[in-house]
């Protein structure tokens, strides 16, 4: 009996997805949580930043993850991968942009295609906060400044240096101080 590959039947996402969706509240019901996704995917593709809600930017992120995988795997050619990209993307011309831009620029990608980054949180309040969706390689200037390692640089291995003589000293100091306790007593 032959058994098919999973790996090659459905795409593998980069990003935990949850199980349930979320529940958005709407007054056109699931249809209307649907469209709102609909338009956030689309304004992903068409500007690759947006600011949105927290739940809202965590759940449109799955979908952009697996339109652009299934657009990279099947490319324009395949029925599915165009309806479904005729589906999530409202502004037909970010169909082209979908094959023609994204799918070469994230065609060698090992990690996800998007970044979801917290945004500040408004006070007071304990509403989920903002979020920053981008898609990675994006034209923009980074939201999150390169970590560099400081900790060799001169001052700093000179303040290192200055911080242990101190604190040997303090403890030879408390040391005396307890022998002269002890020795008192």
């Amino acid at each position: 009996m032959n058994q098919a590959d999973l790996s090659k039947l459905v795409s593998v996402l980069k990003v935990a997805v949850k199980p349930k969706p979320r529940l958005f509240s709407s007054p056109e019901g699931p249809a209307g949580r649907l469209k709102k996704l609909s338009a956030t995917v689309t304004a992903l593709v068409k500007y690759e930043r947006i600011e949105l809600n927290y739940p809202r930017a965590e759940e449109a992120q799955g979908y952009a993850e697996r339109l652009i995988s299934d657009a990279i795997r099947n490319g324009d050619c395949h029925k599915h991968t165009m309806e479904m990209a005729d589906y999530w993307l409202n502004e037909k011309q970010l169909v082209h942009k979908l094959f023609k831009v994204l799918v070469p620029r994230y065609q060698n990608y090992n990690s996800s295609f998007t970044r979801l980054i917290h945004g500040p949180n408004t006070y007071p309040g304990y509403q989920p906060g903002t979020a920053i969706l981008e898609l990675k390689g994006n034209p923009f200037p980074s939201l999150q400044p390169e970590t560099h390692n400081y900790h060799y640089w001169l001052h700093n291995v000179l303040l290192e240096e200055a911080k242990k003589e101190f604190r040997s000293a303090r403890e030879e100091r408390n040391a005396k101080t307890t022998e002269s306790v002890t020795a008192g007593i």
